[in-house]
């Protein structure tokens, strides 16, 4: 149950393999630099027209809650005819509800940019796929090292029994899950659309072949990153996604959807993967727990924590006078 001052939304806490792998894939996509090279001033605070927020960790805490006081603030400012929208590492299945929650009815991104979704109807608006000879090459180098495979589609992951034991990390991601008697028999792999996202899990040994195997074949249509999930060179895993989205292309999608310059959109978020969406965004904010180098990337860094609650509320005051 969500504890005072709390809205319960999402799959709750967020696992370390999904943090990991979120770190991991921000790390081999640099963000863009502003064409200064230096970090933007922050601006009047009459300029901004669209905010752009992360959710776990951001708005959402360990427990998958989000902060009364942070949706109040969130509300009005829609209220008062400004964009809104939510930039996350989720799918849209575990981004629905958040969405709902700050009455946002327009585009999302979801899976780190690879997929932007308006909430009002459901459809999907753009979607970076693994998809053709990418994914072919992708599947034979999954079977032939024997990984243990989870499939993202659109909304949903896709497993079978031998991820069985890992779903409490995977879905954090989604909390639909969907059994498959074999992950690399699925349909997901011939699809138009393609998969959203591979993670794949295993010894280093067996990981790094499959990256050396698409880094070969595949470097220009998918991005990779390894890290590791436990203290053991056994326990390795790989995320997988098509090449061009990140958080930073999903928010300038968003801004021309909206008509609105880049230069009029404020972005919170506390991780590594949010550091595409800071280096564009106009003003930047990182959470008060955010690490060392997503605060060095930001215009501004708030006071406030997603353990405390509050923060999203003073950013908005900072940047709206709201």
């Amino acid at each position: 149950m969500a504890g005072k001052g709390k809205r319960k939304s999402g799959a709750g806490r967020a696992s370390a393999l999904a943090r990991t792998a979120v770190a991991a894939a921000a790390a081999s996509t640099p963000p863009r630099r502003r064409k200064s090279g230096t970090v933007a001033k922050p601006r009047r605070r009459d300029g901004f027209k669209l905010l752009a927020l992360d959710l776990d960790g951001t708005l959402l805490d360990h427990a998958g809650a989000a902060n009364d006081v942070d949706v109040a603030a969130v509300r009005k400012l829609h209220a008062r005819g400004i964009k809104v929208t939510i930039l996350t590492g989720r799918l849209y299945s575990g981004t629905r509800e958040s969405a709902e929650l700050l009455h946002i009815d327009g585009p999302v991104g979801c899976a780190d940019g690879s997929h932007i979704v308006n909430v009002k109807n459901d459809k999907t608006l753009l979607h970076h796929g693994i998809r053709g000879r990418a994914a072919a090459r992708l599947r034979s180098s999954l079977e032939e090292n024997e990984l243990v495979a989870f499939l993202f589609a659109e909304e949903a992951i896709v497993h079978d029994e031998r991820g069985a034991d890992f779903l409490p990390y995977i879905r954090t991601w989604s909390t639909d899950l969907r059994y498959a008697r074999r992950v690399t028999d699925h349909g997901l792999w011939e699809s138009d659309g393609g998969m959203t996202a591979v993670v794949a899990l295993g010894s280093e040994a067996k990981i790094q072949r499959t990256v050396a195997d698409i880094q070969r074949e595949a470097r220009q249509s998918m991005q990779v990153a390894t890290f590791p999930f436990r203290q053991s060179s056994d326990h390795w895993g790989m995320v997988a996604r098509a090449s061009g989205g990140t958080k930073g292309t999903a928010l300038e999608w968003v801004s021309e959807h909206y008509g609105v310059a880049m230069e009029d959109t404020v972005c919170v978020g506390d991780w590594l993967n949010d550091l595409p969406m800071m280096s564009c965004a106009g003003r930047s904010f990182a959470m008060g727990q955010a690490p060392a180098e997503v605060k060095a990337a930001a215009t501004d860094v708030l006071e406030g924590t997603i353990h405390a609650g509050g923060a999203i509320a003073e950013a908005i005051e900072r940047a709206f006078g709201l």
